[in-house]
C-alpha cells in the first residue's frame, strides 16, 4: 500500500468502559493499513492511545483488547464502603485509590517515557489550579496515563513537575487542536460514543460522574469539529449506536470492541475516511429501547 502523504493524527477522547469501543476501531483501522504519525490521548484515550502508540499494529491491537477482556470495574475503580466514607468525612480529596489504574497503565504500556513510544504520543491533562490544558510529550507514561484519566473527586491530582493535573477531559476530551497545533493536516477522531440507550442514569456515583462527563465529551466534539473543520480533513469514526452500556459497565467490553471493529470495517469501505461530516452517532442524543438499561 502506497503511504499516504498527508500528517494523519489519531485522536482518542474519554468515555470510562466505553474505551473499549476505541479498541475495535483500532483494530478495523490497522487491519486496511491505516497508520498514524501522531497519537493525541486524553482520559481512557490516553490509555488506549498511549498503549496503541508503543506497538501500532495488529499484534499490538490483539494485546490491547485482550487487556480489556480481562478488565473488571474493580482494577479500575476499586470502591469500598470504608474509603468512601472516609472521603466524603475527611478531607481525603478523592474517593478511589488510584493504585489499581497506576499498575495498569505501569505494566501494560510497555516503555516507561513517553518518548519511547513506537509513534510520536501526546496525553492531555488539566491544571487543577487554572483549568488549562496541559500537554505531555516526555517523562513518565504512567503518571501521564494517570493523570490525564484522573477525575477529580474520585481519583487524586496527579503531581507533574511543579503542577497538580487532573482529567483531561475538563480542559479538552477531544484534543484535535492539540493534533492541529503539532502538525497535523489530517486528523482521524475515535470518540467512544455515549451511552444513549440506558432508560436510566448510572446509580452510583462513579456511574454518574462519568456518564455526566460522557455527555460533556458529545458536545465538545461538537463544538470542536465546528472550529476546526476547515482547517484540515478531519474525519470522525462513527461510535456504536444505540449503545446501552453504562460507562463503568466492564462486562461487555469484548462484545463492544467486536462490535465496534465490524462497524468500522464497514464504514472504511464504504469511503468513510474521506467524509468529513460529524456523523449523528457522536452527537448527544438518547433511544428508548424499553428494558434496556
Amino acid at each position: 500500500m502506497q503511504r499516504d502523504s498527508r500528517r494523519t493524527a489519531f485522536v482518542l477522547a474519554g468515555g470510562g468502559s466505553l474505551g473499549a469501543v476505541q479498541v475495535g476501531m483500532l483494530s478495523a483501522l490497522v487491519e486496511r493499513g491505516v497508520r498514524p504519525d501522531l497519537v493525541v490521548g486524553s482520559s481512557v484515550g490516553a490509555l488506549n492511545g498511549a498503549y496503541f502508540a508503543g506497538r501500532p499494529d495488529r499484534e499490538g491491537v490483539g494485546s490491547l483488547a485482550r487487556i480489556w477482556r480481562g478488565l473488571s470495574r474493580r482494577d479500575v475503580f476499586p470502591l469500598s464502603p470504608l474509603r468512601t466514607l472516609l472521603g466524603l468525612i475527611s478531607r481525603r480529596s478523592h474517593l478511589v485509590d488510584p493504585g489499581a489504574l497506576r499498575n495498569l497503565a505501569r505494566d501494560h504500556l510497555g516503555f516507561s517515557e513517553l518518548e519511547q513510544a513506537a509513534t510520536p504520543l501526546l496525553v492531555v491533562a488539566t491544571d487543577l489550579v487554572d483549568g488549562s490544558e496541559v500537554v505531555l510529550s516526555r517523562g513518565s507514561a504512567a503518571d501521564a496515563v494517570l493523570a490525564s484519566a484522573a477525575i477529580p473527586g474520585i481519583f487524586p491530582p496527579v503531581r507533574i513537575g511543579r503542577l497538580q493535573v487532573v482529567d483531561g477531559g475538563i480542559a479538552n476530551d477531544t484534543p484535535i487542536s492539540v493534533a492541529l497545533a503539532h502538525g497535523a493536516d489530517r486528523v482521524v477522531v475515535l470518540p467512544t460514543g455515549i451511552s444513549c440507550a440506558l432508560n436510566r442514569p448510572p446509580p452510583s456515583a462513579v456511574g454518574l460522574a462519568l456518564h455526566a462527563i460522557g455527555l460533556l465529551v458529545a458536545r465538545q466534539l461538537v463544538t470542536a469539529f465546528e472550529r476546526y473543520a476547515g482547517r484540515a480533513q478531519l474525519t470522525v469514526v462513527p461510535p456504536l449506536c444505540p449503545l446501552p452500556v453504562s460507562p463503568v459497565d466492564f462486562g461487555r467490553s469484548d462484545e463492544m470492541m467486536r462490535a465496534a471493529r465490524l462497524s468500522t470495517l464497514r464504514w472504511i469501505d464504504g469511503g468513510g475516511l474521506e467524509l468529513c461530516g460529524l456523523p449523528h452517532e457522536a452527537r448527544p442524543h438518547r433511544h428508548d429501547l424499553g428494558g434496556a438499561a
